[in-house]
């Protein structure tokens, strides 16, 4: 079930929380990286309106099963959710096609795959930045962004 946490929804069942692709990816420079912010921002910002009518449709789901007595309409919402769960996981494979890591679709984090002193590290993006401004080493995570 999702938990709301400062009006927007942790979590929309596990896979939608944190998504990680353990595939091989394409690097990015900086200025690409950054070209791709926009269309992130956008596609994060979908992505949150189908979570929050994921999470709807689940409580609503959740209300009739615990009332037995009204269970009209559990068939129309049952396809509702699957629904909405296919456009979520196809919205995240847009971005894992472009080669992007997604660390939190809740957040809209992403790592962008690159080259920093001959070694791969990650840019790393979250929504509601304008640009990419941080990177952190490929064994570390968000609390360890450096600025660049």
């Amino acid at each position: 079930m999702a938990q709301s946490v400062g009006g927007r929804i942790s979590g929309v069942g596990a896979r939608w929380a944190k998504v990680t692709s353990e595939m091989e990816t394409d690097q990015f420079t900086l200025d690409e990286a950054n070209t791709l912010v926009p269309w992130l921002a956008d596609t994060f910002k979908k992505l949150e309106v189908l979570r929050l009518e994921y999470a709807a449709v689940q409580e609503r789901l959740a209300e009739i099963q615990m009332d037995t007595s009204n269970t009209a309409g559990a068939g129309r919402l049952t396809a509702t959710a699957e629904q909405l769960s296919r456009q979520i996981e196809e919205g995240v494979e847009e971005i894992l096609d472009n080669g992007i890591i997604v660390r939190d679709v809740s957040r809209g984090l992403v790592d962008f795959p690159s080259q920093r002193d001959g070694r791969e590290v990650y840019l790393c993006w979250i929504g509601g930045e304008e640009r990419i401004d941080y990177w952190h080493e490929t064994d570390r995570g968000f609390s360890h962004r450096q600025p660049l």
